[in-house]
């Protein structure tokens, strides 16, 4: 059984949903990362989904571009954070590790070789944000070749036939936007997704799990309510691991949301 699946289980076992946290690699400082990575699972956070920063971050709201720039600016390369993902995992074998990066970073090292590298490090999946689902064959099955899940985004307002595209090509969860836009918690969730859960569900999707907007213990409940398998929490989370007590700000953030 994959990380994902022994993690959603686990969550339902337990009667809730998972609660995964983003943070940028190498924001707001190289040295930093690994105490605020740990910060997160120590505050309950089940899954973590790390960004590789990237200079043309179109999916990403202010937030997170700007951390993905001040990581740029600090000297961090792909293979920092693959070394960075390494040593999270040589420091929490059981949870699972998504990556989120864009194109460019992966066709710079080539499709399988960067997958390759990125099972190599311990990650178990990827997320390339600007690859739309109709061009996703071919990145997916490298991805699958290599041992990393591929991971789609859905949204409510994604075509039926490109739903039954992404649940054949996904593996690990389904990335379903809370709200149109990029990522950001300034504007409020819409969680009218039954009608998009229930299609992925039909298609045989694996488990959807929400992000884009998500930021109180509020937005987690009611996506848990919606039907959500789980969330992931971003902008929020990296507002707060630059400040001067990052890894505190993020534990205590983790523990008030990941058992909403």
């Amino acid at each position: 059984m994959s990380r994902y699946a022994s993690m959603f289980a686990a969550c339902r076992a337990q009667n809730r949903i998972a609660f995964g946290g983003f943070l940028m690699l190498g924001h707001p400082s190289p040295s930093a990362t690994a105490e605020l990575l740990d910060a997160l699972v120590e505050g309950g956070a089940d899954m973590v989904e790390l960004g590789i920063p990237f200079s043309d971050p179109v999916a990403d709201g202010p937030v997170i571009a700007r951390a993905g720039k001040q990581a740029l600016e600090a000297g961090v390369t792909p293979d920092d954070c693959l070394g960075m993902i390494a040593a999270f995992r040589a420091r929490h074998p059981a949870v699972p590790v998504g990556i989120l990066t864009y194109a460019n970073i992966v066709m710079a090292r080539g499709r399988s070789a960067f997958a390759r590298e990125l099972a190599d490090a311990g990650a178990d999946s990827l997320l390339v944000a600007d690859v739309p689902s109709i061009e996703a064959e071919p990145w997916a099955e490298d991805m699958i070749a290599a041992g990393i899940d591929p991971v789609l985004i859905a949204a409510p307002n994604t075509p039926d036939s490109a739903l039954q595209r992404i649940a054949g090509l996904g593996r690990g969860y389904t990335y379903c936007v809370a709200r149109s836009g990029v990522t950001g918690s300034g504007e409020a969730p819409r969680l009218a997704h039954g009608a998009l859960f229930a299609a992925l569900e039909r298609h045989g999707a694996h488990p959807p799990v929400l992000g884009f907007g998500i930021s109180t213990a509020e937005h987690v409940a009611a996506a848990a309510q919606a039907g959500a398998a789980g969330v992931i929490v971003g902008s929020a989370l990296v507002q707060i691991a630059a400040l001067e007590d990052g890894p505190a700000q993020v534990r205590d953030f983790c523990r008030a949301l990941a058992r909403a």
